[in-house]
């Protein structure tokens, strides 16, 4: 037997058996008790739609609190990236600052060993009776012209030597500009890295709020669910109480109604994979041109699907470590996983064709030309939230894009989502 008569000998199999099911046979209760067990149902029934209308409203709402806490988190990310930039600042300023002081030392260490020397030569001058400004310094010569050598002499001496001095002196306020500057700008870059240090606990904080209230919301939301679940079976268990044959039609119509479609379901199913293992041919997915710089980036892309999500992690090598969150991602443990985050996933796709993005999606949005969203093309980033700093995803073509999510899941390919969409779209290539 074939692969593709296997496939249709079971489904009709399956068809076949599912078809012979039949309702149990109805019992024949009074009137009265009919009547109770309808108004007992309706009443559970109403219940459960006043519980399905709270439970969307909270669904609803842990969704926009998803969403402000994936804000808050990419703020954290900017924060923490704005941080480690200051604090590159900060130790190049030191470095100047050290080099300037150097300067600074040597110019001073000059002018003592310049005034060492005059003092010397002053003392040495004196003892021999030839200081500069002493009349016995003049007291041997032989002639007029001896006695003017010897005050030129003493005149060029003392000149140098004080002009030695005056140099070295200049150089010296020189270098002590040069160490003042510096330790102006190692002020600066300090105030700074202390500024974005304190944007950073500000972000993280603002990120534990988000997350304490998503975390709270989910509580709310998952006792809505428990509380509409109880009802359901309460109702379902009325409903079975609604006896008479009147009622008991109406059910199995509707089951043979739900079974019918289950049917029909079914013999598609079967047909679509017996022509699936006929045809054993596998889908193609939308791509761009073969061996263009956008086919390089979906490709690099497309690679990491099945990889961890983790926050904070990747780069232009591949997945990293992520970081600690203090919210949601430390929950899930990201810290403890190599994954990508979304806009580390976009680094590492860009870095493929010499593209270097930063790792934070509202810099990713503002990196390139901004394309109207209903022009985006196989290659462009899409993004959501307040200035794309919610989320970040690479547009494949045909409605769909592949994106690193959420904490808990994996690299995948997911059709376009609108909602909270930004309306342009970001073309690097």
């Amino acid at each position: 037997m074939t692969r593709l008569s296997a496939v249709v000998v079971l489904a009709m199999a399956v068809l076949t058996g599912t078809a012979s099911a039949v309702p149990p046979p109805p019992p024949n209760p009074s009137d009265g008790e009919i009547s109770a067990s309808r108004a007992e149902a309706d009443a559970k029934a109403a219940r459960v739609g006043e519980l399905t209308g709270k439970l969307t409203q909270a669904e609803s709402r842990l969704q926009e609190l998803l969403d402000d806490v994936s804000y808050k988190r990419e703020l954290a990310n900017k924060a923490r990236v704005d941080l480690e930039t200051a604090i590159s600042e900060a130790e190049a300023a030191r470095r100047e600052a050290s080099a300037a002081r150097v300067q600074a030392d040597a110019a001073a260490k000059a002018v003592e060993e310049s005034r060492r020397a005059l003092d010397e030569f002053a003392a040495a001058s004196y003892a021999q009776g030839s200081t500069v400004g002493s009349f016995s310094a003049y007291f041997g010569a032989k002639s007029p012209e001896d006695l003017l050598a010897r005050a030129q002499l003493l005149e060029a001496v003392s000149a140098s030597g004080l002009n030695q001095l005056e140099q070295v002196t200049r150089d010296q306020g020189t270098a002590a500009n040069l160490n003042a500057a510096a330790r102006a700008a190692v002020q600066k870059a300090d105030a700074k890295q202390a500024a974005a240090d304190e944007a950073k606990k500000v972000a993280d904080q603002a990120q534990q709020v988000a997350a304490e209230a998503h975390t709270a919301q989910a509580a709310a939301t998952a006792q809505l669910q428990s509380d509409k679940d109880a009802v359901e079976h309460e109702l379902t268990a009325a409903r079975g109480e609604v006896n008479g044959l009147e009622a008991q039609r109406r059910q199995y119509d509707q089951w043979v109604e739900d079974k019918k479609r289950e049917d029909e379901e079914n013999a598609r199913r079967a047909a679509a994979a017996a022509a699936a293992a006929q045809a054993a041919v596998p889908a193609r997915p939308i791509a761009a041109p073969s061996g263009s710089r956008v086919q390089t980036v979906i490709d690099r892309a497309l690679a990491q699907r099945g990889v961890i999500y983790a926050w904070g992690g990747g780069n232009y090598d591949g997945p990293t470590y992520g970081v600690r969150d203090g919210g949601v991602a430390d929950s899930y443990g990201d810290y403890r996983k190599i994954g990508f985050d979304c806009s580390g996933l976009m680094m590492y796709a860009f870095a493929g064709v010499g593209i270097y993005l930063p790792h934070y999606s509202g810099y990713q949005y503002n990196s390139g030309p901004k394309v109207p969203l209903s022009q985006m093309a196989p290659g462009d980033m899409i993004f959501w939230g307040p200035g794309g700093g919610t989320h970040v995803a690479l547009y494949l073509g045909g409605g769909m894009m592949v994106e690193a999510p959420h904490s808990g899941a994996t690299v995948r390919i997911s059709p376009v989502r609108y909602g909270g969409i930004m309306p342009y779209v970001t073309r690097m290539l």
